[in-house]
């Protein structure tokens, strides 16, 4: 009996600290974003989750996939000027 709960504890510790390792890893979601620049006053299209501060970044969205679902996001969002040069 006392080795069935030894047991347990075991398993319920190592779940939690692979709980604890998938959230450690959370904010490195592979994918892309589409985010509004205020200082090149463009839509950018970055590859890390972006903190929006609304002085530089004032917009994100995402994540996409691969970088065509990002570009044709981008196209479709109104404050993103509809000539892009770049990418």
């Amino acid at each position: 009996m006392k080795s069935l709960v030894v047991v347990s504890l075991a398993l319920a510790a190592a779940t939690c600290a692979n709980i604890t390792a998938s959230f450690a890893r959370w904010p490195d979601y592979p994918g892309f974003w589409v985010v509004g620049n205020h200082a090149t006053k463009t839509c950018e299209i970055v590859t890390v989750n972006p903190i929006i501060d609304r002085a530089v970044i004032w917009f994100g969205a995402g994540p996409y996939k691969s970088l065509d679902d990002a570009k044709l996001a981008r196209s479709n969002i109104r404050a993103c000027p509809k000539e892009e040069s770049g990418d």
